[in-house]
């Protein structure tokens, strides 16, 4: 069946690639590529939406013979991504970006306008898949564990899981680089993109600074409360990192939580970094029903642990199997039922 689809081309060769197959198949394709306002940083990192990217996914649409567009979406990233990354990093929480920016913009704000503009669907690069379950779409992993993103789509609503696709479901990294290669396009061989956009290159300090986010310097404690030394500002730690204590012998010290109100940073050994489970909050399913039992991944690089997960009202409880190190407040835990993602939340507490 021919399709008219909207492909999200980031001028990346995950994108491109989407396109290309999609257009090899039939469809009537169409690229169109998020301008975020995200400024260029002479000798930066290959960013996802940066002038640079803009161009690249023009050149390469140009060469597939598909129309290009260009939208603005700078609004949207400031008051759904950047505006809340901010809010949450001042009350002490880690928060992950790109979980919002494609709940709220790609597919959100993004897909939204393709419906509107008559597309059926729209079409990302993502390491992904949908596959239908009793007539109904359900999210799966990629088949390139490696590179699997199902972690950072887990908050997309369910009811939109229908005008999506994932064309390189069953491909793996080496292969979306050689068929780039094959097709002649100059993506072929791109750095991935791999830090967050609208960070600058002077990192997560400054731009919290210039963001309002004033780093007061106070105090590292143990969980007794004994002062251990000082720190510049909570902002710059999250749980689970290495505390350095400038002139402090003896074994690692690690960050264990933050106390906002006190200006402190709670630091222990390695071993009390471990927690039996944790609570979340905004808690999006993509199952109808939530089973007793699943595994747990509380970071991206995490491989997932079975757990017990249950809902307690509008939160979400998991409880580990075995203990596992550092929740992350602000974070995402995400559940698995082998291959289908079931939902997740965000962070909330861990359960100690």
């Amino acid at each position: 069946m021919r399709n008219r689809v909207a492909v999200a081309v980031s001028g990346g060769v995950d994108s491109s690639v989407a396109a290309l197959l999609l257009k090899e198949q039939g469809h009537e394709v169409v690229g169109i590529t998020m301008c975020l306002g995200v400024a260029a940083e002479e000798g930066g990192h290959t960013k996802c939406c940066g002038p640079q990217e803009i161009e690249d996914a023009r050149r390469v649409c140009a060469i597939l013979d598909v129309p290009h567009y260009t939208m603005d979406f700078s609004r949207d990233l400031e008051e759904d991504v950047v505006k809340p990354f901010v809010e949450e990093y001042r009350i002490g929480r880690t928060p992950n970006p790109c979980v919002a920016c494609n709940r709220f913009i790609k597919f959100g704000t993004l897909l939204e306008k393709a419906t509107a503009m008559g597309f059926d669907c729209l079409a990302t690069g993502h390491y992904a898949g949908i596959a239908r379950r009793d007539g109904k779409p359900l999210l799966m992993r990629s088949g390139e564990t490696r590179k699997d993103q199902t972690y950072f789509l887990h908050a997309i609503r369910r009811e939109t899981l229908e005008r999506i696709r994932f064309p390189l479901a069953a491909l793996m990294k080496d292969q979306v680089r050689r068929l780039a290669r094959e097709k002649g396009l100059p993506v072929s061989d791109k750095p991935e993109s791999q830090d967050i956009c609208f960070i600058p290159k002077t990192g997560y300090g400054a731009f919290l600074r210039c963001r309002g986010i004033e780093m007061k310097p106070g105090e590292f404690v143990d969980r007794k409360g004994t002062l251990l030394g000082g720190h510049p500002g909570f902002a710059l730690y999250t749980p689970g990192q290495r505390a350095r204590l400038g002139g402090r012998a003896g074994d690692p010290l690690y960050v264990l939580a933050i106390d906002v109100k006190k200006n402190r940073v709670i630091v222990g050994d390695k071993a009390d970094l471990l927690a039996r489970g944790l609570i979340a909050d905004r808690v999006n399913l993509l199952v109808d029903e939530l089973p007793a039992r699943a595994v747990a991944k509380i970071r991206y690089a995490h491989r997932g642990v079975p757990s017990s997960a249950a809902l307690d009202g509008d939160r979400l409880r998991v409880v580990f199997d075995e203990p596992q190190e550092a929740i992350t407040p602000g974070q995402s835990v995400v559940l698995y039922d082998g291959d289908v993602v079931l939902g997740g939340g965000i962070i909330r507490e861990a359960l100690t």
